[in-house]
């Protein structure tokens, strides 16, 4: 347990800078979040923790930290030490709070009984009576069984057949001990299905997150800014600042080591490392030469360190670099460092690694810095990932009993190609084939003549030979072998001798394209006929018989019966089948247009596996390229699904115990992982390959499931036999002859004896006789018992005891989940269930363990020296535990040159395992800041080999780093020394310099949204010399993402304009969303909890309907999709929809198409709420839409929302029309969003805040002030609903002197937007108008360059032309290069003017100073404050120097904020309201339109004009007066 010294701030030391982060959700236990790491190892891990912690809450003094001290004592009888460390590492980050919660809001929409802190729902029915329960469960059957959940807590040995109880509780609570006593008792008797989910007391206090970055960047005040109104409100706890920074190193002096030396001198020191803190955060520019050599520098200070303080000082650095680097300057850098450093980066180049680039490998294992995602790293388990597996995609030869038509290396069709493998070495454009004389490419189709999708298949067979593709195309005709039937009578073998006929007459393509021929008289949907063949042939062959060619005395029958036999033996499944180099197609990949397109795909993918085989020497001229590939290590002779298939189940074999089978009694209590051990223990034999083979062995089934094992057995020396007796019926000595038999051979002779009795024993002779009663030592088994201990054997076979056949019966209900009687194979753990599996498949499954795995996990193990025995159960062990891992990207291979002095090394605790982690990294870079802190984390959590590698560059022209940062993340939770938590986790940023300008940028996990909730402070413009002495900054985790990528699979084109919604039962629609074209992208807004997925009510649902999905957590056939949202990961689902078929020629975006959804209303908006509970939606008509003007615009920054809201007062003054305002919400300001629904008051108008998270795929922004540059024009078509025809944006620092509803009206002639050209009337400007010369004059050819200040946009036919797709297309590909688009919003759309055409606007509509003449400014219709290059005025004199009424919106403006103000401090005061009052409550907001409709009616101080344009939502607010007062509902 950690301490952490929290050291109140003093007003006389440096400036700081705090920032926090919490849940929007109330806190959750530790216990319970504790509760879910173990369930994630194991359920019977949680359950057996469940168990320990009943009654928790009266086992310690009260403590929060007594409290998790014990939480972790309790976990630690469960875990590993390393396992113990995750745990707390988890409770640190709170990473499974979002578990927890997500219980409660299922619970919530149960809904829960009221009065009760604990209740049961029986099939729907809830209570918290437990006299009930009974009651409730014999009537069970009346009703549906419930939902079960993935991650829901099943109470093993739970009868599943029996009525589900699901018990919602807080673990360690009293009713959770008295109802799962209850719960016990009935599954027990086997009387329930028992099921527990959280559920928690309501609580105020909120989780505090970590895992995230804050950046705290230096500003560019080229233009100043910065708002001049006084920062006003009462200031935010701000106690949270410490002095005792771990690191608190000051120029060298280590001030926490000499104030405990010298207390003393305690404020001597406090003042000296005041005047170092002051000169070393003096930020003076260096000169360039200064700046060259920083990286290497940088390097050079943190490889002096000692290794255990290394990562520390790297840390400091890189996170305070901008104060730093003057220092940094001094350092001098060994040329043993250069030297090093260049030829590992010359190495390194092999791993795509340049200098300056950084990269994270975890066992080799490569880490995205990129995605910031620390809950993926919260179990060992992430680490163990491993490639062990290759695809198990089989290639099989398969020339030998096919029909090949095409030979590419014999046929003169293909004489003119090239001959030589070099050629697939020649540049050539991408995409294109290669058309060389080898058979790199081969197509093999296996089908049923008869079959009627044969006709298709061949028809795409026969386009790729008609084109010259290069493929060497193979037939197999699976037909009837019974000699007796003959071509005249089917046609199946009519064919195939009409093939084998014509092929001899004339060749093999001759014969492809007759049969082709026949296939093309079959009609659509039809079956071959004999008929079709005879007439064909009739045709073609007029002078001979055809009864000679198809009748019973035929002699064309070749490869008849090999042709089925080549089928079975392969094992490849129903007909028909398509192999591409052995390589079988999925089921969906036959469609005729699926299939062209995936064999066309896979030789382009083909291809550079052949480039790479040829350029290493692997691949001449002169070799078989079919013998190369037969080579390959993923070769094997046969496919059988059940083995190759990647769903499968594997046994926990990583316990260690002394209990068998034998000892039936103690078998039975055994949990899963320690019955699975106690069955390996009675394993007696010895090989790499462990077969466990269970099977009803009295049946014949299972003997002949065991003869074959034995068979195979006795050709491999890599395999070791384990036998499971699953009875068919409740074992006895009657029905189990056989069984204790094979156990009594086992248990007294050698193992060859053993092995040849059981192999006689499989036959049915002996079985029979022995199933009758035969003496053992009857003649009949005389034969076979040479060599053997008869009496022994007898002994044991005679014996009264037959413990292991009921242990077997019990392994394979409760940990195999086998029916009774039913058979299966586990190899090495892997459990593979069916009934046919015959001595080949033996052979397929020992071939694909030996390759994949088990040949190096011998190899391993061999190096240990441990006997045979214990060696082949490690190998056995070892092989299921990678095996069951899920699958990552493969492990990489890294060498460096040397890492004498170039590298941080940290050697591990000797003697434990330990995880071998390396760091390529370059000290002044973004990855720094995060990996140094992640590092620090990673050692103290697990035993780790750390090489921290310097990648540098060199010759710098700038400062590489321009940004403080802080990473949030602690190894442990931390506690005050009264035992409660301590404040935080926090960012602190301590000893700041004054003199920058600040913006502060949060960096979180990709699936976050956070908003700023809390600050006095300007957090856009943080200027410290202006702050008495902390800004702190509280966001909160507003929602989780959850995104999606959808596909139409008629077109497999995204289906742009599909509107999703999310919901829960009893609210279906709380959130929705539109399909982007890029990817079939979408993504809703959500929480912890389970959420119904479903098509939008109107014309998505109306059109399409939802035909498969893959990542959710609902059945296969659903139509809603249930999707469970219960961890802080990212969640990426993908969902395929399908036009109805009376749908099938409409599309969703029509320019005649009236599009009535309103949309949007709760997901990507919150009108007039900064908390959205509820609320009712507005029909509009087509007239009542086309009454409200649009006005979109974005504001960052205390003086740019002042510029907001003096530019909304110019649009209301002007504006006849009623007005709705749309603002980007992920960047306002706390004070802002308080204010606005008061603006909205008093001025009657609507607004909406709109949401949109930048893309993960889309190329990332790092400056705040470009991301918001690109939130203005990437997003227009997903930001807002359908039913929005057009809206004009209109930017934060323009005034509006005319009525906007004359440009909402203006003929865009077709366009999907209209831009002002940048003015050119002010000659003194002309030197700084960069597109009239270069890349720009060129690129527009005469047309104008078009300022972003301004526009208006049509937004069916900006969707209709898919701009925004074509727009994000674009800025995918320039945005890479750092010198493309400088001015983002504008530059994208000018340079796109060729294909998103820009109709131009009037030049009165935007006049600004900069760039227009004084004469044209009395017709300027809005009045923008642009940026002046040559002067540099402030914008704030600028607005009062050129708008002569901007002063007066201002005052007026201000006026409202100092009555809000003192009308808030009077409701604080008083706790009521005052009549005529609308206090905003938290709880319960209504839209502003109801909000209007009610104040139009009750308030004298709003005119007509205000209320103009509401009267159709009377509708929507036929509320009583009281619940439409904001407050009042609450």
């Amino acid at each position: 347990m950690a301490k952490d010294c929290v050291v109140h701030k003093n007003k006389a030391d440096s400036k700081a800078v705090t920032t926090s982060l919490t849940t929007k959700w109330a806190s959750t236990p530790l216990l319970l979040e504790a509760s879910e790491f173990l369930a994630e190892e194991s359920q019977e891990m949680f359950w057996d923790f469940v168990e320990a912690n009943q009654n928790i809450k009266g086992e310690h003094d009260g403590s929060l930290n007594a409290y998790y001290d014990l939480i972790v004592k309790r976990a630690s009888a469960l875990l590993s030490t390393v396992q113990l460390n995750m745990l707390k590492f988890s409770l640190s980050l709170r990473a499974y709070s979002a578990t927890v919660h997500s219980f409660q809001q299922i619970a919530s929409n149960e809904p829960p009984p009221s009065g009760c802190s604990a209740f049961f729902n029986v099939h729907g029915e809830k209570s918290c009576d437990t006299e009930k329960l009974s009651a409730l469960m014999e009537t069970a059957a009346e009703r549906p069984k419930p939902y079960l959940f993935k991650s829901d807590h099943r109470f093993p040995g739970s009868n599943p057949d029996t009525p589900v109880v699901i018990l919602y509780a807080e673990i360690g609570s009293s009713d959770f001990t008295m109802f799962h006593q209850l719960m016990l008792s009935k599954v027990n008797k086997g009387l329930a299905t028992y099921v527990l989910r959280h559920y928690l007391s309501p609580s105020s206090r909120r989780v505090y997150l970590s895992g995230y970055g804050v950046e705290l960047a230096i500003k560019n005040q080229e233009y100043k800014a910065k708002d001049d109104t006084q920062v006003q409100g009462a200031e935010v706890n701000a106690t949270l600042m410490g002095e005792n920074d771990p690191v608190d190193e000051v120029q060298g002096f280590l001030f926490g080591k000499l104030k405990t030396l010298y207390p003393e001198l305690k404020e001597q020191l406090k003042e000296l490392r005041k005047h170092l803190v002051e000169s070393t955060n003096e930020m003076a520019p260096l000169k360039v030469w200064q700046m060259q050599d920083l990286s290497f520098q940088t390097a050079a200070r943190i490889l002096a360190a000692p290794s255990s303080d290394a990562l520390n000082v790297m840390r400091d650095l890189s996170q305070n670099f901008p104060t730093k680097a003057r220092s940094i300057t001094q350092t001098v850098v060994s040329s043993e460092i250069r030297k090093e450093m260049e030829e590992n980066q010359k190495v390194r180049g092999t791993l795509g690694l340049q200098p300056g680039d950084s990269a994270l490998f975890i066992n080799g294992l490569h880490i995205d810095l990129d995605t910031q995602d620390i809950f993926r790293y919260t179990h060992t388990d992430t680490y163990r990932h491993t490639h062990t597996h290759t695809h198990l995609q089989t290639q099989t030869h398969t020339h030998l009993q096919t029909q090949t038509h095409t030979h590419l290396q014999t046929q003169t069709r293909y004489g003119s190609w090239p001959y030589n493998v070099q050629e697939l070495l020649r540049p050539t454009f991408p995409g294109v084939i290669r058309q060389i004389r080898k058979n790199f490419h081969n197509l093999v189709v296996i089908l049923d003549p008869t079959h009627e999708s044969s006709a298709e298949l061949l028809n795409v067979a026969e386009m790729f030979y008609s084109n010259n593709i290069p493929l060497r195309i193979g037939l197999v005709f699976v037909v009837s072998d019974v000699d007796e039937i003959d071509g005249m009578e089917d046609a199946g073998v009519a064919l195939l001798r009409a093939f084998n006929y014509i092929r001899e007459e004339l060749d093999a393509p001759a014969a492809f394209d007759t049969i082709i021929s026949m296939f093309n008289r079959v009609p659509s949907g039809g079956k071959l006929s004999v008929g079709d063949v005879v007439k064909v042939l009739e045709k073609k062959f007029p002078y001979v018989e055809v009864s000679s060619i198809l009748g019973p005395d035929s002699t064309y029958d070749d490869n008849r019966k090999e042709g089925r036999g080549y089928y079975m033996q392969t094992g490849v499944g129903p007909l028909p089948v398509v192999m591409y180099n052995g390589m079988p197609y999925q089921r969906e990949q036959l469609d005729p247009e699926e299939l062209e397109t995936v064999t066309m795909h896979k030789i382009l993918e083909t291809t550079s596996f052949y480039q790479r085989a040829v350029y290493m020497g692997e691949l001449a001229t002169d070799q078989d390229v079919v013998d190369f590939i037969m080579t390959q290590p993923n070769v094997v002779p046969r496919i059988n699904p059940r083995i190759l298939s990647t769903a499968r189940t594997y046994l926990d074999l990583s316990n260690t115990n002394n209990h068998f089978i034998d000892e039936y009694a103690r078998f039975l209590f055994l949990d899963s992982k320690e019955k699975s051990t106690a069955v390996a223990n009675n394993d007696g034999y010895i090989r790499p390959v462990t077969f466990w083979v269970v099977g009803d062995f009295d049946q014949p089934s299972g003997r002949q499931l065991l003869y074959d094992a034995i068979r195979h057995m006795k050709t491999s020396n890599n395999v070791r036999l384990g036998l499971i007796n699953n009875p068919s019926d409740s074992p006895s000595k009657e029905n189990s002859h056989v069984a204790r038999a094979i156990w009594a051979s086992m248990q007294t002779q050698t193992a060859n004896n053993a092995k040849n009795y059981i192999t006689k024993l499989a036959k049915e002779e002996t079985a029979k006789a022995l199933e009758t009663g035969a003496d053992v030592t009857h003649p009949v088994f005389l034969s076979f018992l040479q060599g053997m201990d008869v009496a022994l054997f007898k002994s044991a076979f005679e014996g009264p005891k037959f413990d292991f056949l009921l242990s077997h019966a019990v392994y394979c209900r409760d940990v195999l989940k086998l029916g009774k009687g039913q058979r299966a194979v586990i190899s090495n753990g892997r459990v593979k269930e069916g009934e046919v599996f015959n001595q080949d498949d033996f052979l397929l499954l020992e071939s694909i363990i030996l390759k994949t795995s088990g040949e190096r996990i011998k190899s391993k193990v061999q190096q240990f020296g441990v006997e045979e025995d214990r060696a082949s159960d490690l190998v056995m062990k070892i092989d299921s535990l990678l095996s069951s891992q899920p699958k990552g990207e493969a492990r990489i291979e890294h060498a460096f040159a040397d890492d004498r002095y170039s590298a941080v090394k940290i050697r591990p605790t000797e003697g434990e395992v330990y995880f071998d982690m390396v760091a390529v990294v370059d000290p002044v870079t973004r990855d720094a800041q995060k990996l140094a802190p992640l590092l620090l984390v990673l050692k103290k959590l697990v035993n780790v080999n750390l090489r921290v590698f310097m990648n540098c560059q060199s010759k710098l022209s700038d400062l590489p780093l321009k940004s403080f940062y802080r990473y949030v993340l602690e190894p442990e939770v931390l506690f005050q020394t009264d035992g409660s938590f301590s404040p935080g986790p926090l960012a602190k940023f301590l000893d700041m310099p004054q003199t920058p300008l600040f913006t502060l940028n949060l960096n979180t996990p990709e699936s976050w949204m956070v908003e700023s909730i809390r600050t006095r402070y300007d957090l856009d413009n943080i200027y410290l010399e202006e702050v008495d002495s902390i800004v702190a900054a509280e966001y909160e985790l507003e929602h989780l993402l959850l995104e999606g990528h959808c596909f139409d699979v008629s077109t497999g084109q995204p289906p742009r304009g599909l509107q999703f919604t999310l919901g829960t039962p009893s609210n279906p629609v709380i959130v929705d969303t539109i399909v982007m074209a890029n990817l079939g992208y979408f993504q809703l807004k959500a929480n912890p909890g389970a959420w119904i997925l479903k098509l939008r009510g109107g014309r998505s649902d109306e059109i399409y309907k939802i035909y498969s999905h893959d990542g959710t957590d609902s059945p296969a056939d659903a139509d809603d999709l249930i999707v469970v949202l219960n961890n802080f990961k990212s969640r990426i689902i993908k969902v395929k929809v399908q036009k109805r078929p009376e749908k099938f020629s409409e599309e969703l975006l029509s320019d005649g198409t009236q599009e009535n959804d309103s949309g949007f209303w709760e997901s990507l908006t919150r009108c007039l709420s900064l908390r959205f509970t509820g609320g009712v939606k507005t029909e509009e008509s087509k007239q009542e839409k086309d009454d409200v003007i649009n006005i979109f615009s974005l504001a960052s920054g205390h003086l740019y929302e002042r510029f907001l809201r003096i530019m909304m007062l110019s649009v209301l003054k002007n504006t006849k029309t009623p007005v709705k305002f749309w603002f980007l919400k992920n960047y306002l300001s706390p004070a802002f969003k308080e204010f606005i629904p008061y603006m909205a008051e008093q001025y009657g108008f609507q607004y909406e805040l709109v949401q949109y998270k930048w893309p993960r795929w889309l190329h990332q922004q790092t400056e705040k002030q470009r991301i918001i540059w690109g939130y203005k024009i990437l997003f227009l078509d997903v930001l807002f609903p359908l039913s929005v025809d057009k809206f004009l944006f209109v930017d934060a620092d323009q005034i509006v002197r005319t009525d906007l509803k004359e440009l909402r009206d203006f003929d865009l002639e077709g366009a999907p937007y209209g831009y002002t050209p940048f003015c050119e009337s002010r000659r003194e400007m002309d030197g700084f108008r960069f597109w009239k010369s270069g890349y720009w004059a060129s690129h527009l050819a005469g047309r104008k360059y078009h300022i972003s200040a301004l526009y208006v946009v049509d937004l069916k036919r900006f969707r209709k032309i898919a701009a925004g797709d074509r727009l994000r297309g674009q800025y995918q590909g320039l945005s890479q290069d750092p010198n493309s688009l400088s001015n983002l919003d504008q530059d994208l759309p000018n340079n796109m003017i060729h294909q998103v055409p820009i109709k131009s606007l009037p030049q009165e509509w935007l006049w600004c100073e900069t760039w227009c003449d004084d004469n044209s400014k009395k017709k300027a219709k809005t009045i923008d404050l642009c940026n002046n290059p040559q002067t540099k005025e402030p914008k704030l004199q600028a607005a009062v120097r050129i708008v002569a009424e901007w002063s007066d919106y201002d005052q007026e403006i201000k006026r409202l904020q100092n009555r809000v103000q003192e009308r808030g401090a009077e409701n604080h005061t008083t706790q009521k309201d005052k009549p005529g009052t609308y206090k905003l409550s938290k709880k319960r907001t209504f839209s502003g339109l109801c909000l209007l409709k009610f104040i139009c009616k009750n308030q004298n101080n709003l005119t007509d004009h205000h209320c103009k344009g509401f009267k159709h939502v009377s509708h929507a607010c036929s509320m009583n007066h009281k619940q439409l007062m904001f407050g009042a509902a609450g």
